[in-house]
């Protein structure tokens, strides 16, 4: 019947906390249970709070190497080839192939020649969607060699258009080159 009985049940408990109850230490036994706990537990918080200090540190030590890299990779300057005096490497691709001895050789070449020039206007800040809208674009009074170019894409059009029955000769290949080489030098390309 006791067990139905709530108030039992405190009571209990109450006796259990003030030490009367059976094996009881009695509040002072609790309290100082949990003084005791409380050193491991501030004693395990510094130890963790020490560790988090040394990986902060560490992080914080990598993040300045990383960057002191980067700093030092983004403000070095790159010298274009053709500002170093050089020439220029995709150039020297073109040449290599225009002084093959097969047509598709050629053919690369110019085509070759059309995506650097391309890219040659796109710098220059002439736009469209193409070449031709570039080229139909751009001012003949600052362009000297406008026809030049008009031309060499114009041969790049009947190659691409027309792809392996267009004959192209290897005069003709040298010709449409001489175009793109006298505009890349007006540009200053090469």
């Amino acid at each position: 019947m006791n067990q139905l009985n709530v108030e039992y049940w405190f009571r209990l408990l109450y006796e259990c906390i003030y030490g009367t109850c059976y094996g009881s230490v009695g509040v002072t036994g609790f309290y100082a249970w949990l003084a005791h706990l409380w050193v491991w537990i501030t004693a395990i918080g510094y130890a963790l709070s020490v560790i988090g200090l040394f990986i902060i540190v560490y992080c914080m030590v990598r993040l300045f190497e990383l960057r002191e890299r980067e700093e030092k990779f983004y403000t070095t300057l790159l010298v274009s080839p053709e500002a170093a005096g050089g020439t220029h490497p995709r150039w020297e691709h073109i040449q290599s192939l225009v002084e093959g001895k097969s047509q598709s050789e050629w053919r690369e070449a110019i085509i070759e020649a059309d995506i650097m020039l391309d890219d040659t206007l796109t710098q220059h800040g002439y736009e469209g969607d193409g070449v031709g809208e570039k080229l139909r674009a751009a001012d003949p009074s600052r362009f000297k060699t406008l026809k030049d170019a008009g031309e060499a894409h114009g041969v790049r059009n009947k190659i691409a258009h027309q792809g392996s029955t267009f004959e192209l000769s290897e005069q003709l290949a040298q010709r449409t080159i001489a175009h793109y080489e006298a505009v890349f030098r007006e540009l200053k390309v090469i």
